[in-house]
């Protein structure tokens, strides 16, 4: 593995690439809010490059609920996730998406979150319930 890429490892750039640029867009302190937007790309998608396959889906909810708790912890924080539920309401195709993850409830070690994706036509097309386990950041 060459250096370029293991720095893009390390700083999470590689894996937001591989996940159609996921970059967060906006977040409110007060309502405990994540906006992030990504590119659902044909090879995410069955049925013909029609529509993302639901891993993708659950990584972009995942990825915001996650991205709410390092906002929330001032960065101090991250969350793994020991459950996480989808509901699916409509198709995702090609396209740009967007999607908000929430702190309903952020403990001494769990958190408790939610996340709701909108596809390229605007619709709300999933969302996620999920409890994770509260890990440092600060490296030991």
């Amino acid at each position: 593995m060459n250096d370029d890429l293991e720095a893009r490892i390390r700083s999470g750039q590689a894996l937001a690439e591989s996940m159609g640029n996921f970059h967060v867009t906006g977040w409110s302190p007060e309502r405990k809010t994540l906006q992030a937007a990504f590119t659902v790309r044909r090879e995410y998608c069955h049925t013909n490059g029609t529509i993302a396959q639901g891993g993708f889906i659950t990584a972009w909810l995942d990825a915001a609920m996650a991205h709410a708790v390092m906002h929330d912890s001032e960065h101090l924080q991250t969350v793994f996730s020991l459950e996480i539920k989808v509901s699916f309401y409509e198709k995702v195709g090609p396209g740009e998406g967007r999607v908000e993850g929430r702190v309903i409830k952020r403990g001494k070690r769990v958190a408790f979150l939610e996340a709701a994706l909108y596809n390229p036509e605007g619709k709300l097309a999933a969302e996620a319930s999920s409890t994770g386990i509260l890990a440092s950041t600060l490296v030991r």
